[in-house]
């Protein structure tokens, strides 16, 4: 089954679910965020600020949707960008016309206080809650702050349907322009135009993508809403058992959350700093070694040649991103895994600790 009756249930229970007034699925969440930047009617070639340490495909997407990316350093303790250095990316570039923020590792993200940092209304904003689906900021769950927010149901995600994607907004234009973009720009989709008292008559009156989420993915996805919560207790109880187990070793420090509200503990990433002894690579090849898998979330783009060549880099570079990427490792984090192998992770943290040597 291609787009139907699955997949607007599934939009409407996951609306709900984030107390967003409308929501319009797609395919992935970077078609979400190109089908957003699209819906928004930026000038060909806007400027669009976004993260430097973000995950390749929100680049992509905003070139894809014929607009010039703008890197934003981040916060090293964070790995998020904050208000200085939006403001300092935002006057570098002259006049930013929208801008990406990411709720980084499902942390939450002050995003009124970046867009004002922009100088920019919450209207130019579009969420990247890729890793967000759960988060809060203060007491507004993520899918209702700005005027889009995509989410990612990729198989790693807190919502793993295996592919897909969603957009979250409270503005009625927005939706239903994403909505045909995802088919095309078609006026009406194929299962509407074969249900009784349906026509064979369409119209494209813009640009599109084929972009649309199945039925079958829609089914897999309101199944999987019903278990979200207990999904993200146990999330939140793999978290506080990993912290409690590393407060103590030195060197191997969480990220700090920016503002309050509630994290979705998507990722358990730390930074390997130089108190630890060993570098985040050597730490994470001998970890390998002992059968424990861990991964870097994310290389920074202008490390990337192709938006070293296609972004835009303020002046005087992106220091927080080049200070973060050497220490950044994300340890294992999933819903099968258990409290013994959490155990075993952090006993491995600490058993490969270089020990100081004591004098004569």
């Amino acid at each position: 089954m291609t787009t139907g009756n699955e997949t607007e249930l599934f939009e409407k229970e996951f609306a709900a679910y984030v107390e967003a007034e409308r929501a319009v699925a797609v395919s992935s969440c970077t078609a979400a965020l190109e089908l957003a930047l699209r819906g928004l009617g930026l000038p060909p070639g806007g400027k669009v600020l976004l993260p430097a340490v973000t995950f390749c495909g929100a680049a992509q997407a905003v070139l894809h949707a014929g607009l010039q990316p703008v890197l934003v350093d981040v916060d090293p303790r964070t790995a998020m960008a904050d208000q200085a250095t939006v403001s300092r990316a935002a006057r570098a570039c002259g006049c930013p016309h929208a801008m990406m923020v990411l709720h980084y590792a499902g942390a939450p993200a002050p995003v009124t206080a970046l867009a004002e940092a922009a100088q920019l209304p919450l209207t130019q904003v579009i969420e990247d809650a890729a890793h967000a689906l759960g988060t809060a900021v203060g007491d507004r769950p993520v899918g209702s702050l700005s005027r889009a927010t995509c989410f990612s149901f990729y198989a790693t995600k807190n919502l793993p349907i295996g592919d897909g994607g969603m957009v979250t907004t409270d503005d009625p234009e927005l939706a239903e322009g994403i909505r045909r973009a995802r088919l095309h720009g078609m006026s009406a989709d194929a299962w509407r135009r074969d249900m009784p008292g349906g026509s064979w008559r369409y119209t494209v009156e813009g640009p599109g993508l084929k972009a649309n989420m199945t039925d079958v993915q829609a089914a897999v996805g309101r199944a999987q809403l019903r278990h979200l919560d207990d999904w993200q207790r146990r999330r939140h109880e793999l978290v506080r058992r990993y912290t409690a187990a590393l407060e103590s070793l030195p060197g191997i420090e969480p990220l700090d959350v920016p503002t309050p509200g509630r994290h979705a503990c998507h990722l358990y990433a730390v930074r390997v700093t130089p108190e630890y002894g060993r570098s985040r690579d050597e730490m994470s090849e001998l970890l390998a070694e002992r059968g424990i898998g861990t991964s870097v979330h994310f290389i920074p783009l202008h490390h990337m040649p192709y938006f070293r060549d296609t972004a835009t880099i303020p002046p005087g570079g992106l220091p927080g991103a080049d200070a973060l990427f050497p220490q950044l490792l994300s340890l294992p984090l999933h819903l099968q895994l258990a409290d013994s192998a959490v155990d075993r992770v952090c006993d491995e943290l600490a058993r490969l600790a270089p020990k100081p040597h004591t004098p004569l």
